[in-house]
C-alpha cells in the first residue's frame, strides 16, 4: 500500500508519497525512478516521503514550502522522531555520475548504492553525502493538512516503472531517429552545394569551349 498527499501549498499543486511501512519502502526504493527524491528523518528509523520531479527539473527547483511540508510529514511519521524537537530531515536523488556511495556531494547517489545500504536494515538509511533540512519541530497545521488529502492506493511499482523506462527507450529511439534523419539532410545539402558549385565553374566564360576553330572555320563546315 502506498499513500498518497497532494501539497497544495504551491501551484500547481504537488504530489508527495510514502510507503505503508519499511517493507513497502524498500520496494519503493527498488523500484525508484531516477525523478524521484525522498525524504527521512536523519538517524532513526522514520517513513520514506517521496517527491517525483518533473522532465527537466532538479532538486533546486522543489520550492521551500514543498520541502517543509515534505519534512513536516515524514517526522510525524516516525515513531522516535516525531517525539523530538531538533531533529535533520535528509533528503537524496539519483543525480550525476558519481558511482561512489562515500562521495561528499549532495545528491550524487544511485539507485543501486540507495538500494544496497537500505537493504542492510530494513527501514534504516545511511545519511552520507545528504542534503540536510533542520526541523525544530512538528507542525500540526502542515500535518493535518495533508492528510485531510491522504488516498490509500495499491499500485503496481515495478510495472510503473517498467513502463517508465520503456517511454524513456522510446524517446531515445525517437532522438536517434531524428538526429540520423537531421544528419542525411546535412548531407544531401552539402552534396547539392557541391554540385552547385561545379556547375557554377563549368559555366564560367574561361571554362566553356566554343564550337568555332582557332582557324576562323566552323567546325562544321567539313567539305
Amino acid at each position: 500500500m502506498v499513500y498518497y498527499f497532494t501539497s497544495t501549498i504551491v501551484s500547481p499543486s504537488v504530489t508527495l508519497f510514502m510507503g505503508f511501512d519499511k517493507y513497502e519502502n524498500e520496494d519503493l526504493i527498488k523500484w525508484g525512478w531516477p525523478e524521484d527524491v525522498w525524504f527521512h528523518v536523519d538517524k532513526v528509523s522514520s517513513a520514506h516521503v517521496y517527491l517525483r520531479l518533473k522532465e527537466g527539473q532538479t532538486i533546486d527547483d522543489i520550492p521551500s514550502a514543498v520541502l517543509e511540508d515534505a519534512a513536516q510529514l515524514v517526522k510525524a511519521n516516525s515513531i522516535t522522531g516525531n517525539k523530538m524537537n531538533d531533529v535533520d530531515i535528509g533528503n537524496h536523488r539519483e543525480d550525476g555520475d558519481e558511482d561512489d556511495p562515500e562521495n561528499d556531494g549532495c545528491m550524487k547517489w544511485k539507485w543501486r548504492w540507495l538500494a544496497r545500504f537500505f537493504r542492510m536494515e530494513i527501514g534504516l538509511s545511511t545519511t552520507s553525502g545528504v542534503r540536510k533540512i533542520r526541523v525544530a519541530k512538528r507542525v500540526n497545521e502542515i500535518v493535518n493538512r495533508l492528510n485531510k488529502t491522504k488516498k490509500e492506493e495499491h499500485p503496481d511499482l515495478r510495472a510503473e516503472r517498467e513502463a517508465r523506462d520503456a517511454r524513456e527507450r522510446e524517446d531515445k529511439k525517437r532522438l536517434q531517429r531524428e538526429l540520423k534523419e537531421k544528419q542525411k539532410e546535412e548531407e544531401r545539402r552539402k552534396l547539392e552545394e557541391a554540385e552547385l558549385r561545379s556547375y557554377s565553374t563549368l559555366m564560367k566564360p574561361e571554362n566553356m569551349k566554343s564550337n568555332k576553330s582557332n582557324d576562323g572555320n566552323d567546325s562544321d563546315d567539313f567539305m
